[in-house]
């Protein structure tokens, strides 16, 4: 049995912290635009930035920043 006590979802990252993209467990068309973003499993994912009132956040993927709302950064786990 796999041990997943160092998986949790993007949004938990804390700030200027690392994680390595797990699973995406969102469906449909926002699992798509996920992956476009290039979403992919083994991306590493930095938290760089969050709103003050702390939803969105802003993380950076593959030279890119991109914001999430909390409903969208749950559904994205990450291995830290």
């Amino acid at each position: 049995m796999p041990n997943n006590t160092n998986i949790i979802s993007l949004y938990d990252i804390p700030i200027g912290k690392s994680a390595v993209v797990n699973s995406i467990i969102a469906e449909g068309l926002t699992r798509r635009r996920m992956l476009d973003l290039g979403l992919t499993p083994g991306t590493k994912v930095e938290c760089i930035r969050v709103s003050p009132t702390g939803d969105p956040k802003a993380f950076k993927i593959r030279g890119a920043t991109l914001a999430f709302r909390k409903e969208e950064a749950c559904q994205i786990l990450v291995d830290i």
